[in-house]
């Protein structure tokens, strides 16, 4: 009898489905995580080709998991979209027209300086038919309202004006490169001061016209 081989090789045929699914999986993070990373550096205008040599794929692998540009950059941001939206709802929810103010300013500018990409993700402009086109009209919306509320209970100085919601994002953006380490005390500082500011008191002076800044014309800015 002819002796066994002390060695069978392995079998050639094609991947368990299971390998391919955790292939595909991992190939979807790592897309994620490079467009994050370069629209975190760079602004959403990153082009793809870039992206694709950033996560290790080719740009075949990166359009099968997202086929356009739009699909890539709303599942970037899905996160800070959502998280967002929910502070903007919890604002509007909250019975104390000034409090709700606050939370808004507070929240969104700490989210601004725990993460870079997240100016991008409230302020960018993002292609038509992402799901940012709807939420920004909303974001808007929710801000104006949430104005509104603030001086009818007598809380909001009365020339504040919508736009310098931006101001005070551009600002706060400017704290969160620039300080480094100490990002997220001197973020607290700064909205601290500018509550204070925002405060209807007999002692308000009259400010300077208002810039005008809308939400949809800021890209470009982290």
């Amino acid at each position: 009898m002819s002796a066994q081989p002390s060695h069978i090789p392995p079998p050639t045929g094609p991947a368990p489905a299971d390998a391919l699914r955790a292939d595909a999986r991992e190939n979807r993070e790592r897309i994620l995580r490079a467009a994050r990373e370069a629209y975190a550096l760079h602004g959403i205008d990153v082009p793809i080709s870039a992206i694709a040599r950033r996560a290790e794929v080719g740009v075949a692998t990166l359009y099968r998991r997202f086929p356009t540009r739009a699909s890539l950059i709303t599942e970037a941001f899905a996160e800070q979209l959502a998280e967002c939206a929910g502070v903007l709802d919890e604002a509007l929810e909250d019975p104390d027209p000034w409090r709700g103010f606050c939370t808004v300013f507070r929240k969104v500018c700490a989210m601004q300086a725990a993460d870079r990409g997240f100016t991008h993700a409230f302020l960018s402009r993002f292609p038509d038919g992402t799901a940012y086109a709807g939420e920004r009209d909303r974001a808007e919306e929710g801000l104006a309202l949430l104005v509104r509320r603030a001086k009818a209970a007598g809380a909001l100085r009365p020339d504040f004006d919508v736009s310098d919601v931006v101001l005070v994002l551009l600002a706060n953006n400017g704290v969160a490169n620039g300080a480094g380490p100490d990002s997220a005390a001197a973020s607290r500082r700064l909205v601290g001061y500018l509550l204070e500011s925002f405060r209807a008191t007999p002692s308000n002076r009259p400010l300077p016209p208002p810039a005008g800044l809308e939400l949809n014309r800021l890209h470009g800015t982290g």
